[in-house]
């Protein structure tokens, strides 16, 4: 009798087909997709895909869910017709700023493994001969990206499903969940009850309303996108059959937010430029009998004024079409997302309900397989923390929130995004108990999970010109000189030399309590937690392939209370699903109800004595200890550690306290050269100290020992979370590192993403970077071979040239750590 558990799935489009097949490719075989609409075309998104597939995205976790969703794709086929025509890709530039824009994306295809390469005006015509010659400045050309042929693949992965067990059910309309004691028990349909341990949603745009069954909040916003054909093209007769449909690569236009695929002789044009078009499930009509190409329930009817300027633009960019004439179209339905990534994960409030909703046909295969290994190995090979969920804070879980950046994650699809760049809006959303203070002194806000973050301050201005002549900083090409300022140097300066003020603020704070709280930490991270009240240590949550899930700072504030400096939402999940049934440990987010200011630099013990009557000298409050302190009479708990290197302080308070403390701290440094200072002067600090920032700089695909960690891994404390994975691992044994490098002509910016060359061959990718102030040359962090050792020279491809950098041995400022611990 089978043991493995029951499935069902919601939704038998392509994730929910994938999701099936990758389920009993491991040997589950009681696996049940159901879907409200027929077989096989079921009348979702999938039925009416244009199927381009590109696989190029700065996200590594994107790309590699193409590149799995190629090479699957391509290995299917129904009764000898494809489900993926490699035909190969297309992006071409009309504006210098795209040309620019695709050598950076031809940066991300080499550093996540993909082929690809810039061409100029003539290869494009060559590779698209219906492309006009004078328009086109270059293009992105990638071989194996194209069509996938989502409806045929579905039938195909269908096909395969069944023969191992799997069974699809159409016509099959979901009305609920069934739970008991916090668990799935079933789902209920209009034609009974199917038994189940996991449900998943495959739903696509109808997520949200799966999600209400079970009280879970799916952050999808539905948008109509317009997709056209044209009449026949007299330039593609006789290129293609009704078999082939298409030989010319995908094509994109991205300076004007458009798409090409050919169909046979005409051609299909797919486009962003028209205005948002939010859809309520409400408003759709209800379709009677099965759908058709031409009436399913996700898509709804063309609206040709929005199409009129993207048709002009077409035919200026393709003058074949200047002949032809728009034929058919529709406004299909797709899923946006607040940050317009995938939405991966398990409900926290009902267990065995998960959800892989906002999938676009582009990454579905490798997203059903992401799923699949968490299902039955506990992990994906791919790191998820930009997929998960529960990446989300509440405040962007709303249905306000989702609405607007939805809206305008469809509006920017194709747009050049820097990587720092912002939301226009909602801002202010959150913000610090110091942000009167801040907006006086000028501060430059950049946005992070609705938090407003200062980058530097304008009131620092006047101090650039005081900067010593090695600490005045460079000159910058254009694109890192985006989103940045000068003033960060005066900052830097300003923090290794005097003393700074830093907004903590936003970093997420759980407190954890109660009579099971150390034994929780003890088993979830990587140190020793029993350690007297006042400690604070920095430890690793590992899952249990040693994989570093999170890396955070656990401060004993009480026998039964600690403090946990954490990375975001999907640590406060972790630990809520990993505490104990029995009630014995309270886990609660105080972030928004505290405030923090980093104090650092040489003279913080001289600005926050003064202010109280507390010992903050060195032995009165040791480097990583913490204690409660009254400093110009607030109440606050004072923090013995430094992400900057430098002596000083994260100093907490609550709230209502947080302006008043600032006042304080401010009025009495200002004899001291006291500055306040932002993000960019922060990340310059930390690189220069070798303190690395994960999900930038490491995730679950590494170990500690491959990061550079792994001094917080205290094996012989006992069991935790990962140990045994680490059993015959060390940092002698690694055969890649996170390695530290320097660029030679102490100038060039990079920003991340990047792929660095060793011997002329890709060898791995830049994490962060940053100029460091201190030492008065650009450095990055990147994932290298361990054969890079200290010396070794390397090359970083930026845009369309490369730099020359050399593997340094790290920490780069005070290795002694003399500065931090006097």
């Amino acid at each position: 009798m089978s043991t493995t558990p029951r499935v069902v799935i919601i939704g038998a489009g392509i994730v929910g087909a994938n999701l099936a097949d990758e389920l009993t490719e491991r040997g589950w075989n009681r696996i049940t997709v159901v879907d409200q609409g027929p077989l096989p075309l079921t009348g979702g998104s999938t039925s009416h895909a244009p199927g381009l597939v590109y696989q190029t995205s700065p996200s590594k976790t994107m790309s590699g869910f193409a590149t799995y969703t190629v090479d699957k794709l391509n290995s299917l086929d129904v009764d000898g017709a494809w489900c993926f025509n490699q035909v190969g890709g297309l992006e071409i530039a009309t504006t210098p700023e795209r040309l620019a824009d695709l050598h950076r994306r031809q940066g991300w295809a080499t550093s996540w493994g993909i082929p690809g390469e810039v061409v100029g005006p003539e290869e494009c015509v060559r590779l698209h001969p219906l492309l006009d010659p004078e328009k086109v400045l270059g293009g992105f050309h990638t071989p194996t990206d194209g069509l996938a042929k989502a409806a045929r693949a579905v039938e195909a992965l269908t096909r395969r499903a069944r023969s191992r067990g799997a069974r699809f059910q159409g016509s099959t309309r979901v009305l609920g969940i069934d739970q008991h004691g916090g668990r799935v028990t079933g789902v209920r349909t209009d034609a009974g009850v199917i038994p189940a341990d996991i449900v998943v949603s495959c739903a696509g745009f109808w997520g949200p309303a799966v999600g209400d069954m079970v009280g879970m909040r799916v952050p999808l916003l539905p948008m109509a996108h317009q997709y056209a054909r044209t009449g026949q093209v007299s330039e593609l007769v006789g290129r293609n059959d009704e078999q082939i449909e298409a030989r010319l690569p995908i094509l994109r236009h991205q300076d004007r937010d458009l798409y090409y695929r050919e169909h046979n002789d005409r051609l299909g044009i797919g486009t962003y430029a028209h205005r948002p078009m939010p859809v309520r499930l409400s408003e759709l009509p209800e379709i009677d009998g099965a759908p058709t190409e031409a009436a399913m329930p996700s898509m709804m009817p063309f609206t040709e004024e929005d199409f009129a300027p993207s048709w002009e633009h077409s035919k200026e960019l393709l003058p074949a079409l200047r002949s032809a004439k728009v034929e058919t179209g529709f406004n299909g339905i797709m899923s946006f997302t607040p940050d317009g990534g995938p939405l991966i994960g398990e409900s926290p409030d009902v267990a065995g309900f998960w959800i892989a909703e906002a999938v676009w046909v582009t990454h579905s295969s490798g997203v059903a397989r992401a799923l699949a290994q968490l299902l039955v190995d506990g992990r994906s090979e791919l790191e998820l923390h930009g997929c998960d969920v529960h990446r989300f804070d509440e405040i962007e879980t709303t249905e306000d929130y989702v609405d607007e950046t939805a809206q305008r994650n469809f509006v920017e699809v194709y747009d050049v995004l820097h990587p720092l760049q912002p939301k226009l809006s909602p801002r202010d959303l959150r913000v610090s108990p110091f942000h009167a203070r801040q907006k006086e002194l000028g501060a430059f806000f950049l946005e992070s999970h609705g938090w407003e973050r200062p980058h530097w301050y304008e009131a620092n201005a006047p101090l650039v010109e005081d900067l010593p002549v090695e600490w005045q900083p460079r000159p910058r090409d254009a694109w890192s000189a985006m989103f940045h300022s000068p003033i960060a140097a005066v900052e830097a300066w300003k923090t290794r030399t005097a003393v700074a003020l830093y907004d903590m603020t936003p970093l997420k704070r759980l407190e954890i309590s109660g009579p099971g709280a150390l034994a929780l930490l003890d088993r979830l991270t990587t140190g020793k937690m029993d350690k007297s009240i006042g400690s604070v240590t920095y430890t690793l949550v590992l899952d249990e392939s040693g994989g570093i899930r999170s890396d955070v700072t656990v401060a004993r504030l009480g026998e039964q209370r600690f403090q946990v400096g954490a990375n975001g939402n999907l640590d406060l999940d972790h630990f809520r699903r990993q505490a104990p049934a029995d009630h014995s440990v309270q886990i609660r987010d105080i972030t928004g109800g505290t405030c923090c200011i980093g104090v650092w630099g040489p003279l913080a013990r001289d600005l926050v004595q003064p202010l109280s009557h507390d010992d903050f000298s060195h032995e009165g409050l040791k480097y990583f200890r913490c204690k409660s302190a009254r400093i110009a009479g607030i109440p606050v708990t004072a923090m013995r550690v430094s992400y900057v290197g430098e002596l000083g302080w994260e100093i907490y308070t609550s709230a209502e306290y947080g302006q008043r403390l600032w006042d304080a701290l401010f009025a009495a440094g200002r004899d001291l050269g006291v500055v306040a200072a932002g993000r960019a002067a922060f990340n310059s600090l930390r690189l220069e100290k070798g303190y690395r920032a994960w999900g930038a700089d490491m995730t679950t695909e590494h170990n500690p020992y491959e990061a550079g960690v792994g001094f917080a891994v205290r094996k012989q404390k006992g069991e935790f979370v990962g140990r045994d994975a680490l059993a015959e691992i060390d940092a002698d044994t690694v055969s890649r590192r996170l390695s530290c490098l320097t660029i030679d002509d102490g100038r060039s910016v990079v920003l991340g993403s990047e792929p660095v060359f060793l011997d002329g061959a890709p060898a791995g990718y830049v994490t962060s970077a940053a100029f460091a102030h201190t030492i008065g040359t650009p450095i990055a962090y990147a994932w290298l071979p361990s054969s890079a050792t200290v010396g070794t020279q390397v090359e970083i491809q930026y845009f369309d040239r490369r730099i020359r950098a050399t593997v340094a041995a790290e920490p780069l400022v005070d290795p002694e750590m003399r500065r931090i611990r006097r």
